[in-house]
């Protein structure tokens, strides 16, 4: 079998030189580029390539040829500017084979509104978000975020009118015009859960903490596994609802959540689907008693051959791709 992980920023040179904005979102895909083809080469009789850290962006004739002689191509590549999508699309184009979701299970996702409409319509709790711009009158505090966005790029969250203003200010000084969304804000804690996911269903895997910055623009971190088991049951319970809802999705896929502070679980609500591999593997990878990226590929194939276990421990991993 052989395996060809596209990793954008990387592959791209993206964010490659430190004190880039993106340079965070850079570390993050070469952590998760790195464990998942490591992975990869420990099935027998399996190779697996990846582009090495670029500093031009590789040929698009490089990338079809690669997803040409490959069984299995997986994308890893941000949300934004259906950058995602597109590479997914040639994949398909060259009759190459995507580990991952169809074309319309990545678009759905990738556009928070279209998901918060899609997700409201499945009665899934999520916070309710509209296309408009935020003003001085607001019910504080609001998030505003991209519509298309990853890595909490341009992702405010607003306690007064002065936000409002600064807030306008930095997107103003960073050029942004792509479109945003207006957010209510819940508190409680921040949360994920992953699901392996294939024909016969999606399986959850160990739900975990998010590591959030505290300076408004919640900048991930990284997590910690596992949660409580209180607090994981409930993660899975809402996660699998929202992917469930879900048609097409393929491989490993990531849910983000907000778990309420008390024992009420109608104050636990979806954020955001990541229609593709996430941080949480570098953490997950050292957990499993087993070969993720083998069992991803059994999941997608209809093939699990084992069952998923865990070793009892608790771990921490950073964004870019440490395990303490």
């Amino acid at each position: 079998m052989r395996i060809f992980v596209y990793e954008y920023l990387t592959a791209r040179g993206v964010g490659r030189t430190p004190g880039s904005p993106d340079h965070g979102m850079y570390l993050e895909g070469r952590a998760m580029r790195d464990a998942v083809v490591e992975d990869f080469k420990r099935i027998p009789g399996t190779a697996a390539f990846a582009f090495p850290d670029e500093v031009a962006p590789v040929a698009q004739e490089s990338f079809d040829e690669m997803c040409k002689v490959s069984d299995w191509t997986i994308i890893i590549a941000p949300a934004f500017d259906d950058c995602l999508g597109h590479y997914a699309e040639s994949v398909q184009r060259v009759g190459g084979h995507l580990l991952g979701p169809s074309l319309h299970a990545i678009r759905l996702p990738s556009d928070k509104f279209e998901l918060f409409n899609h997700w409201r319509r499945h009665n899934i709790p999520t916070p309710a978000t509209t296309e408009r711009g935020p003003t001085g009158c607001e019910a504080f505090p609001v998030v505003w975020k991209p519509r298309d966005g990853a890595g909490s790029t341009m992702t405010f969250l607003l306690a007064s009118p002065h936000d409002v203003v600064s807030a306008h200010a930095k997107i103003a000084a960073e050029n942004h015009r792509g479109p945003m969304i207006l957010q209510e804000f819940v508190p409680g804690r921040a949360a994920s859960v992953a699901f392996l996911c294939g024909p016969a269903g999606n399986i959850p895997l160990l739900p975990a903490s998010q590591v959030l910055s505290k300076d408004g623009r919640f900048q991930y971190l990284g997590g910690e596994i596992p949660l409580s088991p209180d607090l994981a049951r409930r993660a899975v319970q809402l996660g699998q609802r929202a992917v469930n809802c879900v048609p097409g999705l393929k491989g490993f896929i990531g849910v983000d959540l907000v778990l309420g502070q008390a024992e009420d679980e109608s104050q636990d609500f979806a954020i955001e689907i990541n229609p593709r591999l996430t941080t949480s593997y570098v953490g997950l990878r050292s957990l499993a008693e087993f070969n993720l990226a083998e069992a991803m590929v059994q999941v997608a194939t209809n093939n699990l051959t084992n069952p998923l276990t865990w070793r009892s421990e608790r771990i921490r991993f950073a964004s870019a791709g440490s395990v303490e």
